[in-house]
Order: structure tokens, then C-alpha cells, then sequence
């Protein structure tokens, strides 16, 4: 089967599980547009989990074109399978695979849940293997585009509990700290969050530090799992 025939099949087993009534309510939780089949996401990664063995003896490279090609097209559900089969191949990742992931953040994850998915996952992981890959994921919070700023911050939430992580994840933070977009803000408190897991006292000291100027919302994340005591003490004006 070549690679058009995968994509196509993948298109017609979706198009099979359409419920149109989730799709528009689907369409109506996004402030942004989405282009979507409605197809809910049991469903969505129970395609990729059946279609799998269609991919799985590809060499990564053409794998990788698959996945590119079922990005381009937009849709979130072929992105959920496209994201599911490249991070099944993760232990072949390679430090020569971020320009490529790079580019995928940059030219198609256009909503928070694809970033979630993908950053989360895959690069995350990538990441977590090759952690001199932080200085070029730090650049990301200079970029203009919502995506990729929130992109530098949930990728840390892979690899969070390692301990040269934390560095990153508080430099993260405070280059976004006074960003104005609610998804950003969302993104690096939910970072903040998980590291609170781990490094407690490291999160609660940026917050502490930066409180009286740190958005409501991230603040809320990042101390949501901390001890009352705490959470007092940073919500306190």
C-alpha cells in the first residue's frame, strides 16, 4: 500500500464514525475555527490503532511524509491519528527529527488541542532524549505566533521530572510571564503545575517572586496542586 492509498484509508474509516451533532458542537467549543469530520476521539485513536499496521514496517522517513501529508489537509482527526502513529515510533527519534517537528509546530498546529497532542507527546519526548534541545525550543517564546509560544511551554511537561528540566521550565516561564494570551497563559501554568509535582519549592518561589504581576490565570495553574498553606499564601495580595 502506498503512501496516497494509507491516506486515503484513513480519510474513509474517519468519514465511517462521523457524528455530525458532536462535530458541530466540537466546532462551537473552539474560539478559533477548526476544520474537523466530528469524529470523537475514542473513535478517532481507535482508527489509528487499527490502521496502524498499515505504517508500522515503514521506514520513519516515509512515515514521517504521511504524517506531513495528513497535517497539511487540516483536519483534527487525521492530525490525532497522524500524532498517535509518529509517537509510536519514538524510540527512533533522533536529534535530526526537530527540524522536521519543528516545522509542523510552526505550519499546522493552528489550535491548543493539536499543540497539547503533539508536544505533549512526541516532542516532548524528543526533548526529554536530547535535552540540548531546550535552546532551541527557548526561542519559541519570542515567536509572534500563539501556537509556538505555547508550544515551548507544554513540550516541558514530558520530560518535567527530570532534574535539569526545572532550569528550563522557570526560564521558560518567566520569558512568558506578562504574555497577554490566555492560551499562553494556560500553557506555561499547566507546566507550572506538573513541575510543581517534582519541584515544589522551585514553582512556588517563582510565584511568590512574581505574583503581584504574574497573570490570575497562570498563577491559579501553577500552584493548583499545591498544599492550601501555599496556595494562601500565593493568592494572598
Amino acid at each position: 500500500m502506498n503512501q496516497q492509498q494509507i491516506i486515503k484509508l484513513v480519510r474513509a474509516e474517519l468519514k465511517k464514525k462521523i457524528d455530525s451533532k458532536y462535530g458541530d458542537g466540537e466546532r462551537n467549543f473552539f474560539k478559533e475555527k477548526i476544520k474537523n469530520y466530528g469524529v470523537r476521539m475514542p473513535d478517532r485513536r481507535k482508527v489509528a490503532r487499527d490502521l496502524y499496521k498499515n505504517v508500522k514496517d515503514l521506514p520513519k522517513e516515509e512515515l514521517l511524509k504521511i504524517v506531513d501529508s495528513l497535517l497539511k489537509n487540516g483536519y483534527s482527526e487525521e492530525a490525532t491519528v497522524a500524532f498517535a502513529w509518529i509517537y509510536n515510533r519514538k524510540n527512533e527519534f533522533e536529534i535530526t527529527d526537530f527540524p522536521v517537528f519543528e516545522r509542523w509546530v510552526k505550519k499546522y498546529l493552528d489550535n491548543w488541542a493539536k499543540v497539547d497532542d503533539f508536544c505533549t507527546h512526541s516532542l516532548g519526548c524528543l526533548v526529554n532524549k536530547y535535552p540540548k534541545l531546550s535552546n532551541n525550543l527557548f526561542k519559541w517564546t519570542k515567536s509572534n505566533n500563539r501556537w509556538v509560544k505555547r508550544a515551548a511551554a507544554v513540550t516541558y511537561i514530558y520530560p518535567v521530572n527530570k532534574p535539569k528540566a526545572i532550569l528550563w521550565v522557570i526560564k521558560t516561564a518567566k520569558a512568558l510571564l506578562m504574555d497577554n494570551d490566555l492560551m499562553v497563559q494556560k500553557g506555561y501554568g499547566w507546566m507550572l503545575k506538573e513541575a510543581s509535582k517534582c519541584h515544589q519549592k522551585q514553582v512556588f518561589d517563582l510565584v511568590m517572586s512574581n505574583k503581584d504581576k504574574m497573570p490570575r490565570t497562570a498563577l491559579r495553574y501553577a500552584i493548583e496542586l499545591m498544599p492550601k498553606q501555599l496556595k494562601t499564601k500565593a493568592m494572598k495580595k
